[in-house]
């Protein structure tokens, strides 16, 4: 298979060191070799591609940005970005795996964990030996976290643990959960691991979106949690909440690679489809379609790159990260229904990457903050006003 070319309309390769390239490049060959000539049958068949976890750790996929004494790659943000952005264009089950990896279970136990904790777990998630989950969503309370009903209990040496958590990505996988519950009335991070007695990871089946991806329920009923495995250096709802931030950056750099994707798939296609004697490519009508997805992955691009460029200077706000998350996202799966039409019929078979990544991205739009929770964050940023509550 001949490598993808990208979509770089704006030249915006020059924005870019040559160490961001290198990675991008090193991630897209990745995904040209190892993800799509497999990823239609897991997603027709449910099930995760396992095979690709050790091949990337052994590319440093997995905590990207943390230092490298922990055995990470401690790249920039951008490059993280960029290979969000290359493994998305796989499918968004690969690059949600990573992502939950790596901003939601590395990154809470380097930014709030002991020595110890770190020690003991990075070094082996880094290199894909361990496999981590977060739980935070619980049945009843997925956009106000904070209403949350699982509990902890302070015991002698530890705390008691009752609960559930759900749409837990990587759950039944998960060596370490780090779920979040409420002790005293106050918010704190636990860290749940495998085998602990009361635990249960049941997998989440009947997915429409998704399928090449674990989800998961997450069930505490009297679990025994170590006072050696407390997040000590976080207390309060901030703590998620920045965890879900690092989430959301890559989301917006990994819908960019969805939305090149299969607007790669649809120019391809326009132009060597002949209806009425010539490529469709020829017709106003597709040459629409195909200019406005060019104009959102162009926007988008600039988007990422720049949170890209805070993130690394240290001044991004989380209100930043919403507003990427949001267009990104929103415009990613506008352009799989636009590239679905330019295909016809055809846009429905998995021949073609279409329809799998217009029915991931439907769950995208909704996991990690809800399209309409984010357009309240940003209207609460703008007026001063909050509208949620």
């Amino acid at each position: 298979m001949a490598q993808f070319q990208g979509v770089d309309y704006f030249m915006i390769d020059g924005l870019l060191s040559e160490e961001e390239r290198m990675v991008r490049a090193t991630v897209r060959s990745f995904v040209d070799d190892e993800v799509l000539p497999i990823i239609e049958k897991h997603y027709r068949d449910g099930t995760f591609p396992m095979p690709l976890v050790g091949k990337m750790a052994e590319l440093g996929l997995f905590g990207t940005t943390l230092p490298a004494k922990y055995g990470c790659a401690e790249m920039n943000n951008v490059a993280y970005g960029l290979v969000m952005q290359e493994l998305e264009r796989g499918d968004s089950g690969v690059r949600s795996f990573a992502s939950v990896q790596s901003g939601l279970v590395m990154y809470p136990i380097y930014a709030f964990g002991s020595e110890e904790q770190k020690d003991r777990w990075l070094p082996a998630l880094a290199k894909g030996e361990k496999i981590g989950c977060f739980g935070l969503t619980e049945p009843d309370y997925g956009s106000n976290p904070g209403g949350m009903v699982t509990r902890a209990e302070r015991k002698d040496g530890g705390y008691l643990l009752n609960g559930a958590k759900m749409w837990i990505t990587n759950g039944t996988l998960a060596d370490i959960a780090v779920v979040w519950a409420k002790l005293e009335g106050e918010v704190r991070g636990f860290l749940v691991e495998k085998g602990t007695k009361g635990y249960t990871a049941p997998e989440m089946k009947g997915k429409h979106s998704l399928r090449a991806s674990v989800t998961s329920e997450l069930v505490f009923q009297d679990c025994w949690i170590p006072e050696s495995n407390i997040l000590p250096n976080i207390k309060g709802l901030k703590g998620p909440l920045m965890c879900l931030s690092q989430a959301r950056y890559g989301i917006a750099w990994g819908a960019v690679g969805s939305a090149m994707a299969t607007y790669d798939a649809a120019l391809n296609y326009a132009k060597s489809r002949i209806q009425f004697g010539k490529p469709i490519a020829s017709f106003q009508l597709i040459q629409e379609k195909l200019v406005h997805m060019l104009n959102e992955i162009t926007k988008g691009q600039l988007l990422a790159l720049q949170l890209g460029r805070l993130k690394d200077a240290g001044t991004v706000k989380f209100t930043q990260i919403s507003l990427a998350k949001r267009n990104n996202v929103h415009h990613a799966l506008e352009i799989a229904r636009m590239a679905r039409e330019i295909l016809g019929a055809n846009g429905i078979l998995d021949e073609y990457p279409v329809m799998r990544h217009a029915n991931n991205l439907e769950s995208v739009k909704t996991y990690e903050g809800t399209h309409e929770m984010h357009t309240l964050i940003l209207g609460e940023d703008i007026t001063g006003i909050a509208a949620f509550h």
